[in-house]
């Protein structure tokens, strides 16, 4: 066994053992019987919404991404881009060993397209950057609305547009093949995390929630920033710890706040279904048959070995 395919299956089981300890670390404090019951009297109509308004997210997500391609000379149509971007959400979710879902891609695209694989690297770093900068921005705006945090309000007012100008600034400056359409991507970040939140508003609707969202709203985009990290399978467990405990600070329901953490989780694992269409019909992706996750890592590994 390689030494790349022994770290691949050493975090994988890590993954794995964080997420079942984060899980058994919520579901200790909170009700099985009061989570059925909050379920079951809920209205499938907001669900409906809640999974549409993630979807159009999704859609804005990959249509930024191949807006960043194209700074660094990829030119694919955005239906071919969110083909692949649906099938490396089933790979990030479904098969989180190995690359993950960005680093197939990045493999794929090379592959086909002979473009260099750290143009690729950046482009999607800095396209989940766009997507940090629209999160941490909406979470100091939330502030102001959450007197409990006991931040003035002049911290986030004055943090946001210095922060957002020395961030530009630079990417400007020294980054400018993945900043060609900079406003336009930053925009596009906005209108993601809007929509995640529209989507987490209509899960606490489905649930009939009447209380003050902003709360919730804000241990939401918490568990966002947490689920970046891949500590754990595809968030899950981490937004449910983040949830749980926020519940606890706000003083919330905690049976609620779980709840709309494992629903969001759904909700993206549904989707993340729709990428498994490609493993069994490469066809639609222009290919006879994919190239398989290992082909991926052993390319991966041979490429680190050789910049050493």
């Amino acid at each position: 066994m390689t030494k790349q395919k022994l770290w691949s299956l050493t975090k994988l089981f890590l993954k794995i053992g964080i997420t079942l300890l984060s899980l058994y670390l919520v579901f200790s404090k909170v009700s099985f019987k009061d989570l059925e019951e909050a379920l079951t009297e809920s209205d499938p109509i907001f669900f409906i919404l809640a999974f549409l308004a993630f979807f159009i997210s999704q859609l804005i997500t990959s249509s930024r991404l191949n807006g960043i391609f194209k700074g660094v000379g990829l030119r694919i149509s955005e239906k071919y881009n969110f083909k692949l971007y649906l099938l490396g959400m089933f790979y990030n979710l479904f098969l989180p060993g190995g690359i993950g879902g960005d680093g197939y891609k990045i493999f794929f695209l090379r592959r086909k397209f002979g473009v260099k694989g750290r143009r690729l690297l950046m482009a999607i770093f800095f396209d989940r950057l766009s997507g940090l900068w629209a999160l941490c921005l909406i979470i100091a705006v939330l502030v102001i609305f959450i007197p409990q945090l006991a931040i003035p309000n002049w911290i986030p007012i004055t943090a946001v547009p210095l922060a957002t100008f020395i961030y530009f600034f630079i990417l400007k400056r020294f980054f400018a093949d993945y900043s060609v359409s900079l406003y336009k991507t930053h925009f596009k970040a906005l209108c993601v995390q809007s929509l995640q939140l529209i989507s987490a508003i209509c899960l606490l609707y489905a649930l009939h929630f009447e209380g003050k969202f902003s709360p919730y709203l804000f241990m939401f985009l918490v568990s966002s920033l947490v689920a970046i990290f891949p500590f754990t399978v595809g968030g899950l467990g981490a937004r449910e710890v983040v949830f749980l405990y926020g519940a606890e600070i706000f003083s919330l329901d905690p049976h609620l706040a779980v709840l709309i953490s494992l629903l969001y989780y759904v909700t993206a694992a549904l989707m993340s279904v729709l990428g498994s269409y490609f493993i069994f019909r490469p066809q639609a992706l222009g290919e006879r048959e994919l190239p398989r996750e290992s082909e991926a890592e052993l390319e991966d590994d041979q490429e680190s070995f050789t910049n050493l």
